[in-house]
């Protein structure tokens, strides 16, 4: 019902505003196709369907496509009155609004977190933490102790390879700190059998007090539930219900044409790239390379009284980078090259475990969160050939336990 509402929107739209992007949207929405494989470097000539879209330069991004990348990531997309908190989805509301202000603009940084938690194979709703914990300002902190976008103490920036010395704090760099984030939620996620609730839980308040909570309880990663879990902070039972309230007020949102209609637009596609040793300023090297000089401070706080690269180390700077940019940081280089997968989600598994042992080259057992396409990318395969190998419709629904072949049987 919610698909067919946002396809007759998707109409209104069309006629009002017939941009490409929107004729591509309406005609997958009524005549749906395969899943392609999704990728957060995808060309903005096509739309997530594979139809034709708005070609922008390669600096840029649709703002609705950001959007469908949010949407098609998320781990548990039901939204149904009796799943979500009405109290936090009220102190929420005013996030679709936010993203869809020009003015306040956080889109292109959103845009960016969403790239990182696609490429590392994470449910979307890790996206959202920076909405919780900063509001999506890079340069917030507290008299507390807090800062940066992910709101890291300096003790946890630390203990997570954030770089903190005199003059540059770390945490207030979007790329260092969401690279220590993206790390430890990959670890969390893996730790708790891929259940983004329990992986929240323990962001918030260590995994040692979720897991002491678990062995309380008598689960374990593959069974738990967070209402289970006693002894743990109201503040942190509350972080998945602020979470997934998050998440479907920016889900329902897509029901309104006039927001889909703010979203239509180009915005930064940013990207971390490397700063020379003797850059001399943020500003300087914004005017040299033809960057907004206050966009790329706003972005990165981090920098602001930075003059040059700490000797055999490097700096990075989030920016939007044209074609011939330097290498921007890759989703392996944001979890150290490890595959801290999701483990199988038996009820008697070790929490730490991490692939499901009679997972093999050619056979992936499915846990919570896993979706066709980022299956798909795990093992360099297209989504069309996962759903022709294992006998599967386009919109097929897979669940945890499932076994899906992940090579070519003829092979």
């Amino acid at each position: 019902m919610r698909r067919l509402r946002r396809a007759l929107c998707l109409l209104a739209l069309a006629g009002s505003t017939p941009t490409a992007w929107a004729q591509a949207e309406v005609a997958g929405a009524i005549a749906p196709t395969p899943d392609a494989p999704q990728s957060t470097d995808d060309s903005t000539a096509a739309s997530p369907n594979g139809l034709l879209a708005p070609v922008l330069p390669p600096d840029m991004l649709d703002g609705a496509l950001i959007y469908r990348q949010f949407r098609d990531g998320l781990a548990d997309p039901d939204c149904q009155p009796q799943s979500t908190d009405a109290k936090w989805q009220r102190h929420f509301s005013h996030a679709p609004e936010r993203l869809a202000d020009r003015e306040d603009d956080i889109l292109p940084l959103f845009g960016y977190v969403v790239g990182v938690m696609r490429d590392a194979d994470l449910p979307t709703e890790f996206a959202l933490i920076p909405f919780v914990e900063s509001g999506y300002h890079p340069g917030v902190s507290s008299s507390a102790g807090p800062a940066g976008l992910w709101q890291f103490v300096s003790l946890t920036a630390r203990n997570h390879g954030v770089r903190m010395r005199r003059g540059y704090d770390g945490r207030l760099s979007p790329v260092d700190s969401t690279q220590a984030a993206v790390r430890y939620l990959k670890t969390l996620h893996g730790m708790f059998g891929g259940d983004w609730r329990l992986a929240v839980m323990a962001y918030n308040a260590g995994e040692n007090r979720v897991l002491q909570a678990m062995q309380r309880a008598g689960v374990s990663a593959g069974n738990a539930h967070p209402t289970q879990l006693r002894g743990l902070s109201k503040t942190t039972t509350a972080y998945v219900e602020k979470l997934h309230a998050l998440a479907c007020s920016l889900e329902q949102a897509g029901d309104q044409p006039s927001w889909l209609t703010a979203l239509q637009r180009p915005v930064p596609r940013l990207q971390p790239l490397e700063l020379p040793s003797d850059f001399g300023s943020l500003s300087a090297w914004a005017q040299r390379e033809g960057h907004d000089a206050d966009q790329l401070a706003g972005l990165n706080p981090a920098l602001s009284r930075m003059r040059s690269a700490p000797a055999g180390g490097s700096l990075w700077v989030l920016a939007p980078a044209p074609n011939g940019a330097s290498p921007r940081i890759s989703a392996s280089d944001l979890i150290g090259g490890q595959d801290d997968g999701p483990n199988n989600g038996d009820a008697d598994a070790p929490f730490l475990t991490r692939r499901a042992a009679d997972d093999t080259d050619a056979s992936h057992k499915v846990v919570r969160g896993d979706t066709l396409s980022t299956i798909a990318r795990r093992y360099g395969v297209r989504t069309q050939q996962l759903l022709k190998w294992n006998k599967l419709k386009a919109r097929a629904i897979i669940k945890p336990g499932m076994v899906l072949i992940v090579s070519d049987p003829s092979r």
